[in-house]
């Protein structure tokens, strides 16, 4: 069973909906996911205090350490810079990206990094164990 981190934006309902759909199709597939929303900190810790904000980094780098792959749930540029920097750190530590776009376009840093480029519907046909490569074309700023 391979191990899945899962970077995407969770603030508002369109990217939880998102968020949920990708979170159904790995389970589907069998997959370990660890989903920073799914796994929030001691609920004890006050949320916007300095405590929570070190925990928080701290438990999201120890699971794209732990995880083999991430996949990374991308609205098009400047989506969301907690996401940008999860994919650019699990690139920099040689943990292949496989991006889903949803958005109508894409930086360039962030596709250019990824090992695979697909969309929502590619994600459900996505064979984890081949792991293709793929480029994105649409397009870039």
């Amino acid at each position: 069973m391979k191990r899945v981190y899962l970077a995407s934006p969770f603030f508002n309902e369109k990217e939880i909906e998102c968020l949920e759909q990708v979170e159904a199709i790995l389970a589907e597939k069998g997959l370990k996911v660890f989903s920073p929303l799914r796994n929030p900190i001691d609920e004890r810790v006050e949320v916007g205090s300095r405590q929570w904000s070190i925990e928080t980094f701290m438990n999201d780098i120890k699971h794209i350490k732990w995880a083999e792959i991430v996949v990374g749930i991308y609205h098009g540029n400047y989506s969301d810079s907690g996401t940008a920097w999860e994919l650019g750190y699990a690139y920099a530590t040689d943990k292949p990206v496989v991006l889903i776009h949803l958005g109508p376009n894409s930086n360039l840093m962030v596709h250019e990094g990824s090992h695979a480029n697909i969309t929502l519907e590619e994600l459900k046909d996505y064979d984890f164990d081949q792991f293709a490569s793929s480029f994105y074309t649409g397009k870039m700023l």
